[in-house]
C-alpha cells in the first residue's frame, strides 16, 4: 500500500486554528533545488492557513559575518514568530553554528528548543493513520544527519526501542539520508514497511513492502504541516 502524505497533511492543515496573527521567517541560502521545492512548500501551506511568510534569499557565497548579521535582523523582529533556516547550508557556513543563532522561542524544527522535530511528528502520524505499531519490530534507520536520522534516533531511545542499519532483517526502515536509489530491493525482505524520509528507496521496492511512503507526496507534505503545527501550538504532539 502507498501511503498517502498528501491525505495526512490535509487532516493535520484543517485540524489548525490560528487564533492570532503568526509569521514564519525562512532563510534560503544558495540555489539547492531539493531545498527552493522545500521552501515553496512551506510557503503554500502558510497562505493555506492563514499565516504570514517571509522569504529571505542569500546566494551560495555569502559569508559566514554577513549571514549572522542577517539572521540577528530576522531573530530580533518582533513581529516573526517562527524561524526556519533551510537547510543544507553552503560548505563554508556551519550549520550548528548558524542554527544556534534561532531563539527556544522561534525555533520551529526543534534543533535548540525541545519541540518536537517535524519529521517525528510525521512518522507518528503516519503510524497512526495505517495503525502501525513498532513493538516487537526490528528497525532500521538508515542515515544519522540532523534533518532527520538524529531526531529519528532521539525519538526512538526515549520509546526504549532498539533499531540497527540492518534493512535486510528490518521490519520497519526509516530512512533519511538523501541519496537517491540507495536501498534496493534486494536490500529489504518481504511485508518491510517503508518511511522514506530521504527519497533514498528505489520505486521497485514497492513489490516488497507492505507499506511505503511515494518520494512525492510522501513524508515531505506531512513534514510542512508538522512545522505549521509547531509554529502555532509551540508542539508537534499529535
Amino acid at each position: 500500500m502507498i501511503i498517502d502524505g498528501k491525505k495526512i497533511s490535509e487532516k493535520i492543515l484543517n485540524s489548525i486554528e490560528i487564533k492570532k496573527q503568526l509569521k514564519l521567517a525562512v532563510v534560503l541560502v544558495g540555489d539547492d533545488p531539493s531545498s527552493k521545492i522545500y521552501v515553496r512548500k512551506k510557503g503554500e501551506a502558510c497562505e493555506r492557513v492563514g499565516i504570514d511568510f517571509q522569504l529571505s534569499k542569500f546566494s551560495a557565497d555569502i559569508s559566514k559575518e554577513d549571514l549572522v548579521k542577517k539572521i540577528n535582523d530576522i531573530v530580533q523582529d518582533s513581529s516573526v514568530s517562527g524561524i526556519v533556516i533551510q537547510l543544507p547550508l553552503p560548505k563554508q557556513i556551519n550549520a550548528d553554528e548558524i542554527m544556534k543563532l534561532i531563539p527556544e522561542e522561534k525555533d520551529v524544527e526543534g534543533f535548540v528548543s525541545s519541540r518536537v522535530s517535524p519529521v517525528v511528528c510525521a512518522i507518528e502520524h503516519i503510524l497512526e493513520e495505517y495503525s502501525i505499531s513498532l513493538e516487537d519490530k526490528k528497525i532500521a534507520l538508515v542515515g544519522r544527519g540532523v534533518l532527520v536520522g538524529i531526531p529519528v534516533g532521539e525519538w526512538l531511545d526515549k520509546k526504549g526501542i532498539k533499531y540497527s542499519d540492518n534493512t535486510k532483517e528490518a521490519d520497519v526502515i526509516i530512512s533519511g539520508v538523501g541519496k537517491p536509489n540507495l536501498i534496493k530491493e534486494d536490500m529489504v525482505k518481504e511485508g518491510v514497511i517503508i518511511i522514506d524520509v530521504g527519497g533514498d528507496v528505489d520505486p521497485e521496492v514497492s513489490k516488497k513492502a507492505s507499506y511505503m511512503t511515494p518520494i512525492i507526496g510522501g513524508v515531505g507534505p506531512i513534514t510542512v504541516a508538522c512545522l505549521i503545527k509547531s509554529l502555532v501550538y509551540g508542539s508537534t504532539n499529535i
